[in-house]
């Protein structure tokens, strides 16, 4: 499959001029044979704890997902605040939508305490896996990069790690290195979407996006710019490394 990473800025808590930019982005990358496309963290609004910033599930940004995927026979995701039925605060929730309507959703499972998202943003339960193509996909956002366990745990049943994030210009040596880490130690592809640009609150993003194969190897990066990124990942070869190089199986529970 090929996978497309719109490297992207984000107009602050905008989500129609979102929409407008992002829209021609997605077809450009759609065009240039991208069959999976991964938009930043909080793609719409820009990574915003504004009281009442959230949408019903399903809402403005889900359904920009689902049209964008229909219209281009892709499959699109990145995450978005979505309110639960029956809840008071929003997820941060990532939505994969597919060419054929089909949405799967996984809720970053660890608020950013330190930026204060433990306040505005209620927590997921736990990683989700879904089977794209003959991949096996499993989503995570910004924070969870940080804790390499759950990462572990979905690791015998993915190919693939999406991580979609607004991660600060501050700390991009963490990024950047914990991308790579997370293939190495998971022998899995990992694919990172950061924003670029300055947020509304002041933040700094350099992007750094970038696409890790299953050794740790670059495919593909950017830094500092709206840029594409592509390349083409194949479950053979996370079974092949898997196959030559028994890591996985020597873990031992802590």
């Amino acid at each position: 499959m090929r996978i497309g990473v719109l490297q992207h800025d984000i107009v602050w808590e905008d989500r129609a001029a979102n929409f407008a930019r992002l829209a021609p982005q997605v077809a450009a990358a759609a065009a240039a044979g991208a069959e999976l496309v991964l938009l930043s963290e909080t793609f719409s609004t820009g990574f915003s704890m504004t009281p009442g910033i959230g949408e019903p599930e399903g809402g403005p940004s889900a359904t920009f997902l689902a049209e964008q995927a229909a219209a281009h026979g892709i499959w699109l995701g990145g995450s978005c605040p979505e309110v639960a039925p029956g809840a008071d605060l929003p997820y941060n929730s990532f939505v994969l939508a597919g060419p054929d309507g089909t949405v799967h959703r996984y809720r970053k499972l660890h608020p950013f305490t330190h930026g204060g998202e433990h306040e505005r943003f209620r927590a997921g339960d736990g990683p989700v896996t879904v089977e794209i193509g003959g991949l096996r996909i499993t989503p995570f956002v910004c924070y969870d990069l940080r804790f390499a366990d759950v990462f572990w745990t979905a690791a015998p049943g993915t190919d693939v790690y999406l991580v979609t994030a607004n991660w600060p210009a501050a700390r991009r040596e963490h990024w950047t290195t914990l991308l790579r880490a997370r293939a190495i130690e998971n022998q899995a592809y990992v694919v990172g979407c950061n924003r670029v640009g300055t947020a509304g609150d002041g933040t700094a993003h350099t992007g750094d996006s970038r696409i890790v194969d299953p050794m740790g190897e670059l495919l593909a990066t950017a830094a500092g710019v709206e840029t594409l990124l592509l390349a083409d990942v194949d479950p053979d070869r996370v079974t092949a490394t898997r196959d030559r190089l028994r890591f996985l199986a020597d873990r031992r529970p802590s």
